[in-house]
């Protein structure tokens, strides 16, 4: 569903992402773990448009979307889920969640809206009992909760989630990733998870790519990373080789 092929980019004079070439086939959770600074969130923002790449391709359900415009790229069916949140803070929760279907306005029945604006509020209910208060009273993980579901809102076929576990509570961050596992089973979604926490995405995730300083380092099945034993004593905070 999602390619990406010798993809290079850059802050002026400064490299964040070598060469990197990765894919995501359809209905499989990708992990892509890293320290701070690696360049993930820098990959996601290429991958949705946000950022233009140097080099490379970006092949998304089989079009060549390297160069469109993000609001194109989402009525393509690719959500994005920012790092920090970033829900609109003055307005209430439902108009957050209206908000994520600007792109499907006056091309999709308000009927389909609403039910998928229920379906939202079924799988996320705090948002329900909150519709009403401006989106910034809410928690961290409630805002969270608040991004995916305006996300979902643009009737995605993949997900680009961004650290959807920072700042929060480690029972509040074990629920989330619970619900990415949802939207794949319920929903068939395909996601690419960014997350520093790479045990949590490693859990939930079919297979994982590791970068570091812009470059795809290891790859592989999630099981077969978590046994790494580089992967382990760099993001797992522990040397399997002094347990034994």
């Amino acid at each position: 569903m999602l390619t990406l092929t010798n993809l290079d980019i850059s802050y002026g004079r400064i490299r964040a992402v070598r060469r990197v070439s990765m894919h995501v086939d359809a209905g499989e959770i990708v992990a892509l773990i890293g320290a701070n600074g690696a360049g993930k969130t820098t990959l996601l923002s290429a991958i949705s448009g946000l950022l233009r790449p140097e080099a490379g391709q970006v092949v998304f359900d089989g079009k060549d979307v390297t160069r469109f415009a993000p609001e194109k790229i989402v009525r393509l069916g690719l959500s994005h889920v920012p790092e920090r949140r970033l829900v609109f803070k003055p307005l209430s929760v439902a108009d957050n969640l209206l908000l994520g279907s600007y792109t499907r306005h006056g091309k999709t029945p308000r009927s389909v809206l609403d039910q998928d604006l229920e379906s939202v509020y079924a799988m996320f209910p705090v948002l329900r009992e909150r519709a009403r208060q401006p989106a910034g009273t809410l928690s961290g993980g409630e805002q969270q909760m608040l991004a995916i579901g305006r996300a979902l809102m643009a009737g995605p076929k993949m997900l680009l989630l961004d650290e959807p576990g920072m700042g929060l509570a480690p029972t509040v961050c074990r629920d989330i990733f619970k619900r990415v596992l949802q939207l794949r089973e319920e929903r068939g979604l395909t996601v690419l998870l960014v997350e520093q926490n790479a045990k949590s995405a490693l859990a939930v995730a079919d297979r994982g790519y590791v970068l570091e300083t812009g470059r795809v380092i290891l790859q592989g099945q999630s099981s077969e990373l978590l046994a790494n034993r580089d992967v382990q004593r760099a993001y797992l905070g522990r040397d399997k080789s002094r347990e034994e």
